[in-house]
């Protein structure tokens, strides 16, 4: 018998060793991730077979110095790599430190919250590790949903033109039950009231109290489906951190596009921020952020690199690096010098045949802009600032490749440091924190509210993957409908 060796050796996440230290304890990986063999039957000539095993001892040969290389050794540049398939982030986290791991277990089977909300006391503060103050907002407000529109009839309204005031159809009528009002007397402005109260609640702008295609529909999914969709999030907010667990941490929501900062399980501050577009989604994580960098460098990934900056070198000439403050270096390592981009033979960068680096320099137009807060991942996700200011005030801020972009990075380091860190000189330099911060990057698509919940859009699809991982597969027909 022979074997292939199938899957991808040098991309993605390959191994990883938790920190050897007194709070961590290691694990041994049981495989190498992304490798796997297939078995074949053996139909050619030894001679072949022979070349076969051959080459296949050579990558094995490959495979076993990649694993044995540390992942920051990899060329990555400072963009993120996405999560596997096999982190199923409808609610799984990725717990990238082990002692985060002691707050939320790795592998937990989601709860059903549709059950034990009626018997969780959510106003109780005896216990000495209660769920997130997130998750108990959340609870509830659940509570307070079930006993408002999930006690309503849950009739069907037929499709059909938008209703509005002075509309007196058949439709009108069966509107008027389905949110518990007597069927007589028409789109009056009690209903046309209760449509925008509706509208409202359940993230349908605008609310203007006519009930046209989107809202019919949102009335037709019923109670259940929105009752579920707070479940998932009450998941979610399950897997932060349970309350006296940590002094201070950071909750990144990328449902909300904002970030908050706990001190002693409650919000000291909050700012907006940008997260990842649908296509580079902002992952589920929870990891140690462990130093900044003021002045940061952007290292321009390898695939940008050949695809984009070759491209523009030959457009533009090489102007293109001198106007927005790239240099170009030898190679990835520690040791790299400096290079000429006129030594560079920008064809074969292009063709994917050069291992330089490409790097923006600190300054006003840098991407990372003043700084980097960094949090030790394999995925490549940081928070940072950004030159681009003007981003915040939109309500639409799942615009990056995945990493965080921060409002106030100022404000930022003076919550995690007590001050602002200021470098000796304009290069980059690297500040340690006086103690790593946990940071939990989260996504939940319902808020609570004064009168119970708001829910907001999925932009990520999220609740959508996670509803057959907590209700079953029947449950994406609620989805469909």
């Amino acid at each position: 018998m022979r074997y292939r060796l199938a899957g991808a050796l040098f991309g993605g996440s390959l191994l990883h060793y938790p920190r050897t230290a007194p709070e961590f304890r290691p694990t041994k990986p049981k495989q190498l991730q992304g490798v796997w063999f297939e078995r074949v039957t053996l139909g050619a000539r030894r001679t072949r077979g022979a070349k076969f095993m051959k080459k296949l001892h050579l990558i094995l040969g490959a495979a076993a110095l990649v694993a044995a290389a540390p992942l920051s050794a990899i060329p990555r540049g400072d963009e993120p790599v996405a999560v596997p398939r096999t982190i199923k982030q409808g609610i799984d986290f990725v717990y990238v430190d082990p002692q985060m791991s002691t707050v939320a277990r790795r592998r937990q089977r989601p709860q059903n919250w549709l059950q034990r909300v009626l018997s969780f006391d959510f106003g109780s503060s005896s216990r000495t590790s209660a769920p997130n103050p997130l998750f108990v907002q959340l609870g509830r407000g659940l509570q307070q949903y079930q006993a408002t529109w999930g006690r309503l009839p849950q009739v069907r309204i037929a499709p059909g033109p938008s209703l509005k005031r002075g509309s007196t159809r058949k439709r009108v009528a069966v509107l008027r039950t389905r949110l518990g009002l007597v069927s007589g007397g028409g789109y009056d402005a009690q209903l046309a009231q209760l449509v925008t109260a509706y509208q409202g609640v359940h993230g349908l702008g605008p609310s203007d109290g006519i009930a046209g295609k989107a809202t019919i529909a949102s009335l037709n999914r019923g109670a259940t489906y929105y009752a579920r969709r707070i479940a998932i999030n009450m998941e979610r907010a399950y897997r932060l951190p349970t309350t006296r667990t940590f002094d201070r941490y950071v909750v990144v929501d990328s449902g909300a596009a904002e970030a908050y900062l706990f001190d002693r399980d409650r919000v000291a501050d909050g700012m907006r921020i940008v997260v990842g577009s649908a296509k580079t989604k902002t992952p589920m994580m929870a990891v140690l952020m462990r130093s900044a960098k003021v002045n940061p460098y952007w290292n321009v990934p390898p695939e940008l690199i050949q695809s984009l900056t070759a491209k523009r070198v030959k457009e533009q000439g090489l102007s293109y690096l001198k106007d927005f403050h790239y240099e170009v270096l030898s190679d990835w390592t520690a040791n790299a010098r400096p290079v000429d981009p006129k030594t560079i033979n920008w064809k074969q960068v292009a063709a994917g045949r050069s291992g330089i680096l490409v790097r923006q320099l600190p300054g006003p137009s840098n991407s990372m802009g003043s700084m980097k807060f960094e949090m030790p991942n394999d995925y490549g996700i940081y928070l940072h600032d950004t030159p681009h200011k003007e981003l915040f005030v939109e309500s639409d801020r799942w615009l990056s490749n995945g990493c965080v972009r921060l409002q106030d990075y100022r404000r930022f380091a003076t919550w995690v440091f007590g001050h602002v860190p200021q470098a000796a000189s304009p290069r980059e330099q690297m500040f340690e924190l006086p103690r790593p911060v946990p940071i939990y990057l989260t996504y939940l698509t319902v808020a609570a509210s004064p009168n119970g919940v708001t829910f907001r859009p999925d932009p990520y699809g999220l609740d959508a993957l996670a509803m057959p991982q907590m209700f079953g597969e029947a449950s994406r027909v609620a989805l469909a409908s």
